[in-house]
C-alpha cells in the first residue's frame, strides 16, 4: 500500500471511530440545534445564490459528484437556486454534455429570473410542479434516456409521505454506482415540535421513510464512508449509493 493509499484509509478508519462516538454525536446535534436560532444554513451562497446547506454537505455533495461524474443531476425544490446552480457548476468542472433538472411546486419569479440569469443557466432545466405528479415525472423520465449517469438530490416536502413517494418514484431514475442523496434527515434528531409551523416533526421526516424505504430496497445502502465524517450534518444516513 502506498502512503497516499494509506492516508486514505487511515481517514476511513478514523471516520468510523468518530461516527460511532455518541458524545460527540450529541454535541454536534446540540451545536446544530443553537446555531440554527441564528439561521446559519442561511448564511452561504453558492456562486451568488444562496444554498441553505450546512457548508460540510456542500462539501460531501462535491465529493460524490467529482467520483460519480454524472451528466445528468435531478433535484427536488429549487428555492433560491443556490442547490441546482451547485450542481451545474461541478457538471461545467467535469466537461461533459450535462444537464441540471430542478422541480419546484412552486418557483418565485424573482429566483427564476435569477437562475436564467446566471452564467450556470445553461447547465439547467427547471419544471414547475410537484415532485410526485405523474406528468412530472414522465417529463424527466424523457429527459433521461438521453443520459448515461444520474444522480439525485431530494429536497423538496419534508413529511415521511411525500419523501416515501419521491424515493419510490425517483429511486429507478439513479444509475448503478451513483447516488440518491436525502437531506433533512436530521429533523429526527430535533426536539419533537421544533417546527412546529410545519407539517413534519419527529416520526414523520425524511429519516422516518428513509428507513422505511430501505426495509424493502435493496437496490442502495447508505454509504457510510460519506456519513461516518461529516459530524454536522443535514443528511444523517442521507447518503444513498446504488449498488445493484
Amino acid at each position: 500500500m502506498d502512503k497516499h493509499q494509506e492516508f486514505l484509509q487511515e481517514r476511513i478508519c478514523e471516520a468510523q471511530k468518530m461516527a460511532q462516538d455518541e458524545s460527540l454525536k450529541e454535541k454536534s446535534i446540540d451545536w446544530m440545534i443553537h446555531a440554527d436560532k441564528y439561521k446559519y444554513t442561511y448564511n452561504y451562497s453558492w456562486l451568488g445564490r444562496p444554498i441553505i446547506k450546512f457548508p460540510n454537505d456542500i462539501l460531501a455533495a462535491q465529493e460524490i459528484i467529482w467520483k460519480v461524474k454524472p451528466d445528468l443531476i435531478i433535484e427536488t425544490g429549487i428555492a433560491h437556486g443556490g442547490s441546482i446552480i451547485f450542481s451545474a457548476s461541478m457538471i461545467e468542472l467535469l466537461g461533459n454534455d450535462g444537464l441540471v433538472i430542478g422541480v419546484d411546486i412552486d418557483i418565485r419569479e424573482h429566483n427564476r429570473k435569477a437562475i436564467e440569469g446566471h452564467p450556470m443557466s445553461k447547465r439547467i432545466k427547471m419544471i414547475e410542479g410537484s415532485s410526485t405528479d405523474e406528468k412530472i415525472i414522465n417529463q424527466i423520465a424523457g429527459i433521461a434516456k438521453n443520459y448515461q449517469t444520474v444522480m439525485v438530490f431530494l429536497d423538496s416536502l419534508h413529511t415521511h409521505e411525500h419523501v416515501l413517494k419521491e424515493l419510490e418514484l425517483y429511486s429507478p431514475f439513479v444509475t448503478l454506482d451513483s447516488y440518491m442523496v436525502l437531506p433533512d434527515t436530521f429533523i429526527e434528531f430535533f426536539p419533537k415540535g421544533y417546527y412546529a409551523d410545519r407539517p413534519w416533526d419527529v416520526g414523520d421526516n425524511p429519516y422516518t421513510a428513509l428507513k422505511e424505504f430501505m426495509k424493502t430496497n435493496d437496490d442502495f445502502v447508505i454509504d457510510y464512508e460519506t456519513v461516518n465524517k461529516l459530524g454536522i450534518t443535514e443528511a444523517f444516513d442521507g447518503y444513498l449509493l446504488r449498488v445493484k
